[in-house]
C-alpha cells in the first residue's frame, strides 16, 4: 500500500498557522503537550542525523536502532494526530513507515513527501516559536 501525500510546503504551513491560532485560544495543558511533541520531532530528527551519519562513517547499519527510529516517528506520528497537526502527523507517519523497510518507498514518492529531516525539525522549531509568543 503506497502512501500519497499532496500536502505542500505552503499548504503545511497555512495548517500549522492555522493550529496556532486555535491553541493560542487553547488550556495551558493542550499547549504543554503541543510543545512537548513538538520537541519530541527536534529530537528524532536529531537521532535519525546521528544514526545516519554513524552508518556513513562505519558502513554498518543496524536494524535494532531503525526499529527505535521507526517506533519513535510512528509514536510522533500518533500524538501529532490526537493534538490536530495532521500534516506534520504524516510527514512523522511516512518517516517510521520508511525506517521500518526503507525498501517499500520509491525515491520519487520520498522526494514528493518531503520528510526531509532539516525540513521537520525547521518547521517544528518555528511552531514552537509560534507557541511560546
Amino acid at each position: 500500500m503506497e502512501l500519497i501525500t499532496d500536502v505542500s510546503l505552503w499548504e503545511l504551513v497555512k495548517h500549522l498557522q492555522s493550529w496556532l491560532s486555535n491553541l493560542r485560544r487553547a488550556k495551558s495543558k493542550r499547549k504543554e503537550e503541543s510543545k512537548q511533541a513538538l520537541r519530541q520531532v527536534i529530537l528524532a530528527s536529531r537521532a535519525t542525523y546521528t544514526y545516519v551519519r554513524s552508518v556513513n562513517e562505519t558502513g554498518k547499519q543496524s536494524h535494532a536502532e531503525e526499529g527505535r527510529l521507526s517506533s519513535e516517528w510512528t509514536k510522533l506520528s500518533f500524538k501529532l494526530e490526537d493534538l490536530g497537526l495532521s500534516k506534520l502527523a504524516k510527514r512523522c507517519d511516512i518517516k517510521g513507515r520508511y525506517w521500518s523497510n526503507p525498501d517499500q518507498f520509491d525515491p520519487a514518492f520520498l522526494d514528493k513527501a518531503d520528510i526531509k529531516l532539516a525540513q521537520m525539525e525547521k518547521l517544528a522549531q518555528q511552531t514552537l516559536a509560534e507557541i511560546e509568543r
